[in-house]
């Protein structure tokens, strides 16, 4: 079993230097760079508009979190924004974090808001599309993704049929492999070592618990997972940032020492931990970029699977939620952990050099007992086990939806029995070889989604601007909501 695990390790190691080399980090960004120039920089451009009519709009309008009834299948926009955050806020936002400082110095940190700045637009284009290219299932159910839009979108333009149909099979595929990863066992293993470690609960029994709450929500569908991601959500994410920021403002005067030393760190103006400052710079990028997706997922084509299912008619809409997701998951929550630990006195913010032996969430558990004491590593353990499994809850929807296109709709609960089967797995596994094998499947997922997103970018640009006409221009044009007639018809009736 060793060799097997070293075999594996090996050509996963090799595969995922290929995924996260250079070529892969400027589709990523170059992507966002694209549309967010073709969009003529949205999230800042129309900055008041995204913000009324998402979070702004919560307790304003009630379409926004208004519930659908029993026989609709379709959630709300704010549960589709719930469950999505509930698979991105996650391990990657304290264990992510704190792994891109000790790696790439607090210079990474700034190459993460980078990458989350355009990946704003990367996210909002790939809800653009999945909305505009969903289709109802067997069930009655809103299908759409990137598999959608390769196959009916990148597979309408002439001599891409065939293209369109591989890439959307393997997206489907790279998609089932990444549930298990970076939604599962990457997340179950964080929740049982830090169980562990705190409280001394065995990682076995962690995984058993954990086994059975999660299969009485995942077997129940969409609806069910929405219903208690939009009471979790909210409650974890507030928790933590009030943490966090207690941490800030405590250490207030170290404030912009932290602010100078990423800044400093990013551009190679000083060595990294003592390191040659070329090999800094590359290793800040690197960590920076590789952290911030797979904390925000923007570019994977993971969280549109959900933002499809929402009740929501215009795809700019759910684009704008899609906009607010990133905002949250790396610059407020990413940001919070880093200002937190940088400026906590672990780490050396004339050098970048990290004075803790400590590494993962056990870094970040020392920086909050910096200030809470004991209850600091306690405090990380919840933050942990309720981040951790709510993303568990929100990517076994993207992985039965990957499934279901493969497989067919009546196939889906074979995926999902064994989804959470393999969650005892995860609790059990070694935690490197689950972290590799996510960003493995992380980077092969978004290659795919990628060329769709910049194959349909004409398309996304047209949408956008035949909204800000409509909506904010008040010119009379007939609304683009989706690529398929009757539904379109269905839409314009509603709008």
């Amino acid at each position: 079993m060793d060799k097997l695990l070293a075999g594996i390790e090996s050509v996963n190691g090799a595969v995922n230097g290929f995924v996260w080399g250079l070529p892969m980090l400027v589709l990523l960004v170059g992507t966002g760079i694209l549309m967010t120039v073709l969009t003529k920089v949205f999230q800042v451009t129309h900055i008041s508009h995204w913000w009324r009519n998402t979070i702004g709009g919560i307790f304003k309008d009630r379409h926004i979190t208004a519930h659908t009834g029993r026989e609709d299948k379709q959630i709300s926009q704010f549960q589709s924004l719930c469950t999505a955050l509930a698979a991105t806020i996650g391990t990657g936002n304290i264990a992510g974090v704190a792994a891109a400082i000790v790696s790439g110095g607090p210079g990474a940190i700034f190459w993460m808001w980078i990458v989350a700045f355009f990946g704003m637009m990367t996210n909002f284009s790939e809800n653009v599309l999945g909305i505009y290219y969903r289709r109802r299932n067997l069930h009655g159910e809103w299908s759409g993704g990137a598999m959608y839009y390769l196959r009916d979108g990148l597979g309408a333009k002439k001599g891409c049929k065939t293209v369109g149909a591989v890439l959307a099979m393997l997206f489907s595929i790279f998609c089932v492999i990444a549930s298990f990863g970076i939604g599962n066992m990457s997340q179950i293993n964080s929740i049982a070592v830090n169980m562990n470690s705190t409280f001394g609960v065995p990682a076995i029994a962690t995984g058993i618990v954990l086994m059975v709450f999660a299969g009485l929500v995942v077997v129940g569908g969409l609806k069910r997972i929405a219903s208690v991601t939009e009471r979790l959500v909210p409650f974890m994410a507030l928790l933590y940032i009030l943490g966090a920021l207690i941490i800030v403002i405590v250490n207030i005067g170290q404030v912009g020492a932290v602010f100078s030393s990423i800044i400093k760190g990013a551009f190679g103006m000083k060595a990294v931990g003592g390191g040659i400052v070329g090999s800094g710079v590359a290793m800040a990028v690197q960590w920076g970029m590789k952290r911030g997706v797979f904390s925000n997922e923007a570019g994977l084509g993971s969280s549109v699977m959900v933002h499809s299912s929402s009740n929501v008619r215009e795809p700019v809409v759910q684009g704008m939620w899609g906009i607010f997701e990133v905002f949250m998951d790396t610059i407020i929550v990413c940001t919070l952990t880093a200002f937190a630990v940088l400026s906590s006195g672990l780490v050396n913010l004339e050098t970048g050099e990290v004075i803790s032996q400590n590494v993962s969430t056990a870094f970040v558990s020392e920086a909050f007992s910096t200030v809470f004491g004991k209850a600091g590593a306690g405090f990380i353990t919840i933050a942990i086990l309720l981040f951790a499994f709510s993303t568990v809850l929100g990517w076994s929807q993207y992985g039965t939806k990957g499934f279901e296109y493969i497989f067919g709709t009546k196939a889906v609960k074979v995926y999902q029995v064994i989804y959470v089967v393999f969650i005892v797995v995860g609790a059990t596994m070694d935690l490197t070889l689950a972290w590799d094998l996510s960003d493995t499947f992380n980077g092969m997922m978004a290659i795919p989604n990628l060329i769709g997103v910049l194959a349909l970018s004409g398309t996304v640009m047209k949408i956008t601007k035949n909204y800000v006409d409509r909506k904010l221009k008040g010119k009379k044009e007939k609304p683009m909501l989706s690529a398929f007639e009757d539904i379109q018809a269905e839409h314009e009736k509603e709008v």
